[in-house]
């Protein structure tokens, strides 16, 4: 079999290059702006509980007719944590 430098060169430079787009990309993603769960007496519970857990308790208080309506533009409100993340200790 021949080995084709010039072939393997094109390779290798269109690799770096593809990984060097990716880098550009991830380095000027915004950053995050989502609030995350919040350190209070209402919600510390919450924390260290796994996600589908914790978000049993979260329609009880945030709801339309609850202590902290969501926006109504507010995205799907049966996954909260994978947005509000837990502050973990």
């Amino acid at each position: 079999m021949k080995y084709d430098k010039k072939k393997t060169m094109i390779y290798n430079l269109m690799f770096l290059a593809a990984c060097g787009g990716l880098f550009l990309f991830l380095w000027n993603a915004p950053p995050e702006t989502t609030k995350k769960l919040p350190q209070d007496a209402t919600h510390i519970r919450f924390q260290n509980m796994g996600k589908k857990a914790a978000e049993k308790f979260c329609e009880k208080c945030h709801n339309p007719k609850g202590v902290v309506p969501l926006p109504a533009k507010h995205p799907p409100k049966y996954r909260c944590l994978l947005c509000h993340k837990q502050v973990r200790k």
